[in-house]
């Protein structure tokens, strides 16, 4: 642990009653000789690319001087405030704080805990953002307090030197589970909120593996020590990473499944990798954060979608995840892929400079890439095209450590870093590659690229063709949530909103449409009544075809060693299937 910094900017916040989710934040920010300090609060949230109205949730802002009186300030940005100075002095602003944003992880408290992100909690001066910070909480008695940053001077408070560090180090306290453990000679923390039906010895024993195989990838840790938080509870989902920690929230009885807990395996496997991909280095345009406006950026892909690609291969060599998992979350990302007609519209590249203004939904399914699902396919095209040319030599690893290595915060990289990297790695110019799978909207062929690791997409023995249309229901009614671009539905006329109400003149119901369609087979044209804007149509559909049941990866017939060589250099594990291509049994 780093020795204790002296602190120039001191917050302390009051968390007493925390029954209604509010807080009292004090800030004392040092003398400044300015006509006026300006102090902000975020717009938007590390981690989640998209512009917040974080201060909305700050009341009662007062200034005060260094004798205490009350210093005049008005509000000039949406997450600014500007307090005007007649003469030197240091600065103390209150305000009073509203925590009910859990599922965003911005903050949220309550009478058993608070979670505390500096981006919705805590204000800061431009003035003053580089200079030390101490962290001090008033809590109940019964509460304990957790941080990725530097203990202060008793168990409520915290050090950071900096703002930087504040806002990507978010503070759990309350009533919690908590665990320590070692992994490669670096110190781990679990802290679990909530009750639910999780095994948190089990969770310890399987993120001490996960822990171990940064090495896999990269060099080094850009840490010593490092904070699991999971928030067990209701009506919250999702993961943000952060400088040595991550918040996991998944729904409190979402843990005994076997493939409710590969899920919360595979998020904790992603924010891990965060640390280095993102927190240890990250694209020129998130470089420096400017927590005042959006950072525009067409490698978030590699941040995100890279990330993505590699979580299960970690979790795959530390042997939590079996051959069988991965196999099968492999083919669910490229079926779903190919559901998604909005590859043939966005690149990655747009997708990534897009992703600040992306509203996701239908729209987006038909006519926008997804960082996250699509960065993962061209990470594993990427990957693919590395292995072959280097003779298994070489991967997509090998990129990402020596973006580790050359390219660190406070540095950012570039498209021409990356490109110069694969050049290095590889020998030979990645130009045409990045022009045709970044650049370009792309359709990858799945059947060639998985041969050259003996692998085959298809369908189960028990699969059938079954008539298609294309759309999805909307809460367990008849009301449309997509209409999937050129499928049947869609070249009907039919569009999102529309309400079915019969098909043939005969009434249908949501919970019988699926049965419903079966009755017919491809091909076959069909009369669909609906309410569209409230007004009756009738359109006549021609219904597709589909193949039913999920896609899988098995072996290829025969598979040479050349094919299980190069599945070997690209997952880490030997052959994984049985002579009759069936999965070995583990």
């Amino acid at each position: 642990m780093s020795s204790m910094v002296v602190a120039d900017v001191d917050y302390t916040i009051n968390l007493l009653n925390p029954e209604h989710h509010l807080a009292n934040v004090e800030v004392s920010f040092p003398q400044t000789k300015s006509a006026a300090l300006v102090v902000n609060l975020p717009v938007w949230r590390t981690g989640k690319y998209q512009v917040l109205p974080l201060a909305d949730s700050v009341r009662l802002f007062t200034a005060k001087d260094a004798d205490g009186r009350t210093l005049p300030w008005t509000r000039t940005a949406s997450g600014e405030w500007t307090v005007a100075l007649e003469k030197p002095t240091s600065v103390t602003v209150s305000y009073q704080l509203y925590a009910n944003k859990l599922g965003q992880r911005v903050n949220h408290i309550d009478a058993s805990h608070a979670f505390l992100d500096a981006s919705g909690t805590f204000v800061y001066s431009p003035e003053f953002k580089h200079e030390p910070i101490k962290v001090t909480l008033a809590v109940p008695s019964d509460w304990n307090s957790y941080s990725g940053m530097d203990k202060g001077e008793h168990k409520h408070s915290f050090t950071a030197s900096n703002y930087d560090i504040l806002v990507d180090s978010p503070i759990e306290t309350g009533i919690s589970q908590h665990r320590e453990f070692t992994a490669d000679d670096k110190q781990y923390e679990l802290v679990v909120w909530g009750e639910g039906n999780y095994d948190i010895d089990k969770m310890v024993e399987d993120l001490t593996k996960l822990s171990g195989q940064a090495e896999v990838i990269w060099d080094d840790y850009p840490f010593d020590r490092y904070v699991y938080m999971v928030h067990a509870t209701s009506g919250a989902r999702g993961a943000t990473e952060h400088l040595n920690s991550t918040i996991i929230q998944r729904p409190r009885f979402s843990y005994r499944d076997a493939k409710d807990y590969l899920g919360f395996i595979k998020t904790a496997s992603h924010e891990f990798i965060h640390t280095w991909n993102v927190k240890a280095y990250r694209p020129e345009g998130l470089v420096p954060y400017d927590y005042q406006h959006e950072g525009i950026t067409e490698l978030l892909w590699i941040s995100e979608g890279s990330t993505s690609y590699f979580q299960s291969q970690l979790l795959l060599r530390a042997g939590v995840m079996t051959a069988e998992e991965f196999f099968e979350d492999l083919a669910k990302r490229i079926e779903q892929s190919g559901k998604t007609p909005g590859r043939e519209i966005q690149s990655v590249a747009s997708a990534s400079a897009n992703q600040w203004v992306s509203t996701g939904g239908d729209y987006a399914a038909n006519h926008s890439t997804n960082i996250y699902s699509e960065g993962f396919l061209t990470s594993l095209a990427l990957d693919f095209s590395l292995l072959d040319e280097t003779d298994l030599a070489h991967s997509y690893r090998d990129v990402h450590r020596e973006l580790y290595k050359s390219h660190r915060i406070p540095a950012g990289f570039t498209v021409a870093d990356v490109k110069n990297i694969l050049h290095k790695v590889s020998g030979t110019s990645y130009d045409n590659w990045w022009q045709e799978h970044v650049n370009t909207p792309v359709t990858l062929d799945f059947d060639r690229l998985l041969k050259q690791a003996g692998l085959v997409v298809g369908y189960g023995d028990d699969a059938k063709s079954e008539p298609y249309v294309g759309i999805t229901l909307a809460n367990d009614s008849l009301v449309l949530s997509r209409v999937l671009r050129n499928a049947p539905a869609w070249n009907a006329g039919i569009v999102l909103g529309d309400e079915i109400v019969a098909i043939n003149g005969l009434k249908v119901t949501a919970a019988g449409f699926e049965a419903r369609i079966k009755d017919f087979k491809a091909g076959d044209t069909i009369n669909v009544t609906l309410f569209s804007n409230d007004k009756l149509k009738e359109v006549s559909l021609t219904l597709g075809e589909q193949k039913s049941g999920k896609q899988t990866i098995s072996s290829v017939e025969k598979p040479s060693r050349a094919q299980k060589a190069f599945l070997k250099a690209w997952i880490g594990i030997d052959w994984p299937f049985e002579k009759d291509g069936k999965l070995i049994a583990k």
